[in-house]
């Protein structure tokens, strides 16, 4: 961090920090160049106060990386222990191996210079300093700098838990690290959430509103899971309640669609008693219906009342269900959102081999799709394009996902238009078939319908607030509801400015992505506790389609042609999203790390062009600078 020396605390303001910022972060003000580059002592929680911290070999037979080189290391004395050793601006650090996500191994992940580290599957950030979450610029408090360039990253979701990290030391040729066993094995910490009420702040109140309609909810979704963490972490010492109308705290909806995962307890990110030491006052099963803004009051359907300084909304989207005749009557025809919603589809399907008919071929129907395939059930897909995400990813793209699952015996029937869902002769009360357009009749034991959400904004109509022609709330930078105070919105239903390749200053997207979500909820919290100026980021996503997809950016204006590399026949490219010279997004499959490459580039405005491209320019071979543009 060279740029410690360019920090010039502002006259007066000290003690402004000091309430407003969290402690770690106050006291890195305060250090000074040589000390603040010093390696991070070893990490230990409170619960394992008493572990024994010593110094582990690293099994390397080479420990002269060069700048910006990783490797992973096995830990001698620790079973099962590993970490990876990097240097960045030439200096070594020692982080747990694994992202906390979903266990992707680092060491094939993205080094920037700014010093932070990419997960190659999903696009989590990390620090390779302290191994901490990027959840924000570490100086992004009331300062002036001589040099702001660098002070433009923000965090890529969706990790919650930190890396450990461990001090490096070199003797003889040969690499240690300092740290305890346990903290070894498992490579991570969680963040520090502990509730510290602080004097004088005891009026305020932030309230987390989520799943007032439907299973569009708080619970399934990630920004309020990112809020929370973040309002706690940066030293946030008010109340915080949670309205919600699920009955289960929140879960890992991604899950859901992917693998039909229907154990609440599973799926769960946090336990009750991570949420209680936090403080945190949740409210299930109560369904908001009305807020008025003026007066900072949330209303409930039983005659609740909540008041509140600050309130995020984090709704998420409504199911849309089909108009058509039998769809609104018969029983067996499901939607998927939410935990109770995966538990009847799994009750339906039983010991599988049943037919079903899943009507929709983008992310939701697919991924139910892939995994219903793979349990033994017959699978047929209706879907309006001429391939399978056509509208989002393209024809030539969408093809390769549709071959893929056909490989798995599923069927399609593209280009085709729902005319009603017909009766079963055994039972008229539930659904027998599907009846298309052209005549075609589908036997169905059960009917998925993956035919998009809407925004769940329903109990905002008579609020005051303006909503967009597709129903979501328009919100700024720093995703404050435009038109009213102290209110945030993120997720599903917030339309926000987008600032990534293809845009400009009048560009603004909404975005169904959990990634987007929970940035965007870390970003709201950074902003009621800090005050902090937006940090934009690029959108990323993934599916499970049967190889793995990843995505990154966005198209606010489209794209007008796709670069294919690679070999789609088996399912490994990049698939490169053109807009005139500009490359607005990327997807890929098997080609890790790829995705998250392009990512990082493309928060820094260096992205190769398309005719350097299609002209053989391999962005794994393009240095990943400090700082951020975008």
């Amino acid at each position: 961090m060279q740029h410690a020396r360019n920090l010039r605390l502002i006259s007066g303001q000290d003690s402004f920090i000091r309430a407003s910022t969290s402690p770690r972060i106050y006291r890195t003000l305060h250090l000074s160049k040589s000390s603040f580059a010093r390696i991070p002592t070893p990490q230990i929680s409170a619960g394992r106060a008493m572990a024994t911290v010593q110094e582990y070999k690293l099994k390397l037979d080479n420990v002269d990386l060069r700048d910006g080189e990783k490797v992973e290391a096995e830990v001698e004395g620790v079973r099962d222990g590993k970490v990876i050793l990097l240097k960045v601006n030439d200096r070594l650090r020692a982080l747990g191996s694994r992202c906390t996500h979903y266990g992707a191994p680092l060491v094939k992940g993205v080094v920037a210079g700014d010093g932070r580290i990419s997960c190659p599957w999903h696009g989590a950030c990390f620090s390779t300093d302290s191994g901490d979450i990027e959840s924000m610029p570490l100086f992004q408090c009331p300062i002036v700098m001589e040099d702001r360039d660098w002070l433009a990253d923000s965090s890529d979701a969706p990790a919650l838990d930190h890396l450990a990290a461990f001090p490096v030391s070199i003797r003889n040729g040969a690499a240690y690290i300092t740290g305890d066993e346990a903290t070894i094995k498992t490579g991570k910490r969680k963040p520090d959430i502990s509730y510290k009420p602080l004097t004088g702040v005891g009026e305020e109140h932030v309230v987390i509103v989520g799943g007032p309609i439907s299973k569009a909810d708080l619970s399934s979704g990630s920004g309020a899971l990112g809020a929370i963490d973040v309002l706690r972490e940066k030293g946030f010492g008010g109340q915080i309640t949670v309205l919600t109308k699920e009955s289960y705290l929140p879960i890992d909806r991604t899950k859901l669609s992917k693998a039909l995962i229907a154990d609440e307890q599973k799926l769960q990110w946090r336990d009750a008693q991570h949420f209680r030491d936090a403080g945190i006052d949740f409210h299930l099963t109560t369904e908001v219906s009305s807020i008025d803004f003026k007066a900072h009051k949330i209303h409930t359907k039983t005659g609740g009342e909540f008041s509140y300084s600050k309130v995020l909304l984090c709704t998420g989207g409504t199911p849309k269900r089909l108009p058509m005749k039998g769809f609104k009557d018969l029983g067996d025809i499901f939607v998927l959102r939410g935990v109770d919603d995966a538990q009847r589809i799994n009750s339906a399907i039983g010991d599988n081999g049943k037919k079903v008919v899943v009507i929709g071929s983008s992310f939701i129907g697919m991924e139910v799709s892939n995994c219903l395939a793979q349990k033994g059930n017959d699978i047929t897909i209706v879907g309006m394009e001429s391939a399978p995400l056509e509208r989002v990813m393209g024809a030539k793209v969408g093809k390769i996902f549709q071959s893929q699952l056909e490989k798995r015996g599923v069927k399609f029937r593209m280009n085709s238009g729902v005319e009603s869902a017909e009766p079963s002769s055994v039972d008229p009360n539930k659904v027998g078939s599907v009846l298309l357009k052209s005549g075609e009749k589908l036997e169905a034991d059960l009917v998925i319908l993956g035919v998009g959400v809407a925004p769940a904004t329903e109990y905002l109509k008579q609020s005051g607030i303006k909503l967009e022609e597709d129903a979501s709330v328009r919100v700024d930078g720093c995703f404050r509801v435009e038109g009213v105070e102290d209110a945030y919105a993120v997720g599903d239903i917030a339309t926000y400015p987008y600032s990534g390749p293809g845009s400009d200053e009048n560009s603004r997207v909404r975005v169904e992505h959990w990634n987007v979500a929970q940035n965007a909820g870390r970003q709201a919290a950074l902003h009621i506790t800090t005050d902090s100026e937006p940090t934009p980021f690029i959108p990323v996503f993934w599916s499970a389609i049967g190889s793995q997809l990843r995505y990154c950016g966005a198209t606010p204006k489209g794209y007008d042609d796709i670069v294919l590399h690679g070999n789609p026949d088996q399912a490994k490219f990049v698939a490169y999203y053109t807009q005139g010279q500009d490359v607005v997004a990327v997807a890929t499959m098997q080609k890790d790390p790829y995705m998250t490459q392009c990512a990082e580039l493309m928060r820094r405005k260096m992205m190769p062009t398309k005719d350097e491209i299609v002209g053989g320019v391999d962005v794994l071979s393009v240095e990943v600078p400090a700082g951020a543009k975008i």
